[in-house]
C-alpha cells in the first residue's frame, strides 16, 4: 500500500508540472490515477462496496459536469470543453471518483475544488496566462491528503 501511495504522489507530481508549464496533460496519466486510487480503496474494503460508492461518485461528477455544461452553453454563451472546461480536467474528475467512499469524495473534491481557487486567486496576479490547471491543482491536493496520511494520527480516509 506504501508503494501505491508513493506511485500515486508521483504521477499526481506529473500532472500538476504537465498543466503548470503547458496547461496539457498527457491523458494516460488519468487513467493510472484512477487505478492507483481505485487499488488503494479496494484494499479496505469488499468490491460490492467499492462498487456502490464508485458508482454514486460517478453520478455526482457527470451531474456536476452536466450543470456546468448547461450552464457554459446557455447562460455564458461558450464553447464547453477545451474552452471553459479542458479535457483533462473532466479526467482528473472521474479518475477522483474512483478511490474513496462517497462522502470521503465530496468533503475532499469540494476541499480541492476551494484549494484550487484558492490558490488560483492569490497567484493570478504572477502569472501571464488566464487559465485554472485545474487538474493540476486538484494533483497537489491530492498529493497533500497522501502525505498528510503517513502521519500515524491523520484518520483513514476509507472510514465511513
Amino acid at each position: 500500500m506504501l508503494f501505491l501511495k508513493i506511485l500515486l504522489i508521483l504521477v499526481c507530481g506529473l500532472v500538476a508540472f504537465q498543466d503548470f508549464r503547458k496547461r496539457e496533460v498527457s491523458w494516460i496519466l488519468f487513467p493510472i490515477i484512477g487505478l492507483l486510487l481505485g487499488s488503494l480503496y479496494l484494499n479496505v474494503t469488499s468490491f460490492e462496496e467499492y462498487y456502490l460508492f464508485v458508482l454514486t461518485n460517478t453520478l455526482l461528477v457527470s451531474g456536476i459536469l452536466l450543470i456546468l455544461f448547461l450552464y457554459t452553453k446557455h447562460i455564458a454563451q461558450k464553447g464547453f470543453l477545451n474552452v471553459s472546461f479542458g479535457l483533462g480536467d473532466l479526467l482528473f474528475f472521474y479518475a477522483f471518483a474512483l478511490g474513496f467512499p462517497t462522502l470521503t469524495f465530496i468533503v475532499l473534491f469540494a476541499s480541492s475544488i476551494l484549494f484550487s481557487l484558492v490558490v488560483f486567486l492569490f497567484s493570478k496576479t504572477n502569472t501571464k496566462k488566464e487559465t485554472i490547471p485545474l487538474a493540476g491543482l486538484m494533483g497537489f491536493f491530492l498529493i497533500g491528503v497522501f502525505l498528510a496520511s503517513f502521519f500515524p494520527q491523520t484518520p483513514s480516509l476509507y472510514i465511513l
